[in-house]
């Protein structure tokens, strides 16, 4: 109403809410993994790993048993007990055993949380292997104290910040995007200033319009505002011009630029459905793209796989399992389906 006041009243879009708090990584009901009721000492597991490696051939099934059913914070342990026993990085041993896509996921897996964006950050930016996309996922689903850690790892293993070769490796509208996206540090609150929603609902409209997707107001708000606050905007443009921004934005559907732009509205809004895409195109289609594929499995299983599952189903009319294990096969197929949640613990 607009006699109540607007300076800051709480965003009473429950269900949002509800699913923000769902999705946030210290809330495990939204995770997939599956972690035995009692647990091996991490010197236990790293002793069942280190026999895994012995002998002629390696024991891929049983690396998957202990790796693919511990927490970030238990893999931790195992990874400090394994160099404590054996003198060796665990991360070490597992790429001098292992090989091609099994590996990958392996060894995505096994990082740190931060540690692991800031490898795909790294990655991301490099010639061969440039992926804008990761940049916008990492900035755009993370909370801000976990994006922060990412840039911590960033610096502390790459010795130059992440804004540094995010400016080095862009240049014009994508950089102009791209560098406030992984610098900002949100307000990660609920309140919400409807007035603000209101009149800034209506800029983004006006600079809709004018197809002025690049102008610096709509990057500001886009970049800087709460979730919450730019959900109470969407919601309002939504209702006011009879559209999600987004279907406002496709009329040039392949500029690199508006999908972009498209995908980071998605990442802070409704990220289950930005991870569904990625994973449909990766698993849907002539050859399948394992990397992609990795990076959704490994990155958001202890997060909120839980409703990317839901999403694919209801998207696709097949769980996730079933379409992982249909586009893929040994050992790397074993491990995928182990962290969406389907395999023997």
């Amino acid at each position: 109403s607009e006699d109540v006041p607007l300076h800051c009243i709480h965003y009473n879009y429950r269900q949002r809410k509800e699913r923000e708090r769902e999705r946030s990584s210290l809330n495990p009901t939204m995770a997939s993994l599956k972690v035995p009721t009692n647990v091996p000492l991490p010197e236990e597991d790293a002793e069942q790993l280190h026999k895994a490696f012995a002998g002629w051939g390696t024991n891929e099934k049983l690396i998957i048993s202990i790796l693919a059913h511990r927490t970030s914070a238990q893999r931790s342990l195992i990874r400090s007990a394994y160099a404590a026993a054996y003198n060796e990085d665990l991360l070490k041993a597992l790429d001098k055993e292992l090989s091609s896509d099994f590996e990958r996921v392996v060894m995505l897996w096994t990082l740190d949380p931060a540690e692991r964006d800031a490898f795909l950050a790294k990655e991301s930016t490099k010639m061969f292997t440039k992926n804008n996309w990761v940049l916008v996922e990492i900035a755009c689903t993370r909370c801000p104290l976990d994006l922060f850690k990412v840039k911590q790892a960033y610096q502390a293993r790459y010795k130059k910040s992440l804004e540094e070769d995010v400016a080095q490796h862009t240049s014009g509208d994508l950089r102009k995007l791209l560098l406030p996206l992984v610098s900002t540090f949100r307000y990660e609150g609920d309140e919400v200033n409807m007035r603000l929603a209101r009149s800034e609902a209506k800029l983004l409209h006006e600079k809709v319009s004018e197809k002025a997707f690049s102008d610096d107001d709509f990057i500001r708000i886009l970049t800087t505002r709460s979730k919450a606050q730019l959900g109470a905007t969407l919601n309002h443009y939504n209702n006011e011009y009879g559209n999600a921004i987004n279907k406002h934005l496709k009329e040039d559907s392949d500029d690199e630029y508006l999908k972009l732009l498209r995908a980071a509205i998605t990442c802070l809004t409704y990220p289950e459905k930005h991870f569904e895409k990625v994973l449909r195109l990766a698993i849907n289609k002539m050859g399948t793209d394992e990397w992609a594929l990795t990076r959704v499995v490994t990155t958001r299983t202890e997060v909120d796989m839980e409703r990317i599952k839901e999403e694919y189903q209801r998207r696709n009319s097949i769980p996730l399992h079933h379409a992982v294990a249909k586009d893929t096969s040994g050992d790397y197929e074993d491990m995928l389906v182990s962290l969406l949640g389907h395999g023997d613990v």
